[in-house]
C-alpha cells in the first residue's frame, strides 16, 4: 500500500478513522523555517468535523502534536513527526457493517484486494486521513513563502452544490468572504440557497455533491516539467488523491473540446503575459506565470440515511441503511483539503527547480 504523496517534499500518513490517532512524518522540509502553529491549526480547524449544521456531528478537536522535527520553533531539517488524536469514535454505529458492502464504498474492494478490512467507519480508505494532508499543506504554505520567498497565494471556494452554481469568475471573487459562509461560498445569497439545499438533502435522509474552483496567484514561471511530470498532471493527481473526487479540470477544461483553436489560443502581451488565460496558467505542462484555476468535481457522500439493497461477503442480498454522523455534502470541508493538496504540488515544485 502507498502511504507517501510527493517526492523530495514528501508525506507519508497513518492511522484510521476509528484508531488511537491518525497522523504522518513530513520529510525533506528545509531547515531553518519559524513556523507558525496557530496558522497550522486553523487550516486544521477549517476542515475539522461539527463545525457547523451543515456539516457531520461528530465532534473532534483535531489538535496537531508535533513529535519531531522542529527546534525552538523551527524546522531542523530532520523529518517532522506529528499526530492528531482522535477523541470521538462512535465505532458501535459501524457493526451492522462488519459482515456488508457499502455501495459506493471502499469496502468491496478493500476486502477484495487485502483479504480484510477495517469497518469502523472505512478504516484507512476514511476521509478523516485528509487531516494529516491539511497539517503538511499547511506548513508546505509556509515553507513556500518564508523558504522561497515565493507571494503565491492559493484560495479555493465553494463554486457549487448540485444545480445551485456561483456564476462569478474566479477573478470577480473576494476570497476574503469564503470563511464569512458555512458552505464556503462568497456570494450571500447563492450560500444561503444552498444551507437551505443542505437542510433538506439531510431531512431526505440523502447527500448530493458539488464543485470547487481554486485559483492559484502570483504564479512564477517555470515550474513543471514537458513530459512525465507535468504540473497540471500533478494538480490532477493530488486533486484526485481527494476522497470522492470525481473530476478535475484545469483552465478551460472540458469546454475547449467545444472551441476552435483561434477561440481558445492565448495571445501574447510583449512583456510575455497572455492577453487572455483560457490555458489556466499552464502551457505545456510548465507554469507561465499566469493565474493557475481549476474545478474539482465531488460526487454525493456514498451514506445514505436510506435503506439500499447490497450485499454481503457471502453474496447475499441484504437491506442496508446508513448509521452514524455524515456530511450531506463534502465540498465545505473539503476546501482546505484542496488548497493543501495545491501547496504540497508547488512546493514539491520549487524544490525540484532549486
Amino acid at each position: 500500500m502507498n502511504n507517501s504523496f510527493g517526492n523530495l517534499f514528501k508525506l507519508t500518513t497513518f492511522g484510521e478513522s476509528h484508531g488511537a490517532a491518525i497522523g504522518g512524518i513530513i520529510d525533506g522540509c528545509p531547515a531553518g523555517i519559524s513556523l507558525d502553529f496557530e496558522a497550522i491549526q486553523f487550516e486544521l480547524d477549517r476542515r475539522k468535523p461539527g463545525q457547523s449544521k451543515v456539516t457531520t456531528q461528530r465532534k473532534e478537536p483535531d489538535t496537531v502534536v508535533f513529535l519531531s522535527g522542529i527546534f525552538e520553533g523551527k524546522t531542523t531539517g530532520m523529518p517532522i513527526g506529528f499526530q492528531i488524536k482522535n477523541t470521538n469514535q462512535r465505532s458501535k454505529d459501524y457493526n451492522h457493517n462488519d459482515n456488508v458492502f457499502r455501495p459506493s464504498h471502499a469496502d468491496f474492494t478493500y476486502q477484495k484486494k487485502y483479504g480484510t478490512r477495517d469497518f469502523r467507519g472505512g478504516g484507512r480508505s476514511s476521509a478523516r486521513e485528509t487531516a494529516n494532508w491539511v497539517v503538511a499543506g499547511a506548513i508546505a504554505k509556509q515553507v513556500i513563502k518564508l523558504h522561497f520567498k515565493q507571494k503565491i497565494e492559493v484560495n479555493a471556494y465553494t463554486s457549487s452544490i448540485g444545480t445551485i452554481y456561483l456564476e462569478k469568475p474566479y477573478q470577480a471573487i473576494d476570497f476574503s468572504k469564503v470563511e464569512d459562509s458555512i458552505v464556503r461560498c462568497p456570494n450571500k445569497e447563492v450560500s444561503e440557497k444552498m444551507i437551505d439545499l443542505l437542510s433538506k438533502i439531510r431531512k431526505d435522509g440523502d447527500t448530493i455533491g458539488g464543485k470547487i474552483t481554486c485559483a492559484v496567484k502570483n504564479m512564477p514561471i517555470g515550474l513543471g516539467e514537458p513530459v512525465f511530470n507535468k504540473l497540471h498532471a500533478k494538480l490532477g493527481f493530488a486533486m484526485l488523491t481527494i476522497n470522492a473526487v470525481k473530476g478535475f479540470e484545469f483552465g478551460t477544461g472540458f469546454c475547449s473540446a467545444e472551441m476552435r483553436g483561434s477561440e481558445h489560443n492565448d495571445l501574447f502581451n510583449t512583456d510575455g503575459t497572455t492577453k487572455s488565460n483560457l490555458s489556466g496558467g499552464i502551457q505545456g505542462g510548465i507554469s507561465n506565470g499566469m493565474d493557475i484555476y481549476f474545478r474539482v468535481g465531488f460526487k454525493p457522500v456514498a451514506t445514505l440515511m436510506q435503506e439500499q439493497q447490497t450485499i454481503d461477503s457471502n453474496g447475499n442480498e441484504v437491506i442496508l441503511k446508513g448509521k452514524g454522523r455524515h456530511d450531506p455534502c463534502v465540498v465545505p470541508r473539503a476546501v482546505p483539503i484542496v488548497e493543501a493538496m495545491t501547496n504540497l504540488v508547488l512546493v514539491d515544485f520549487l524544490l525540484l527547480n532549486k
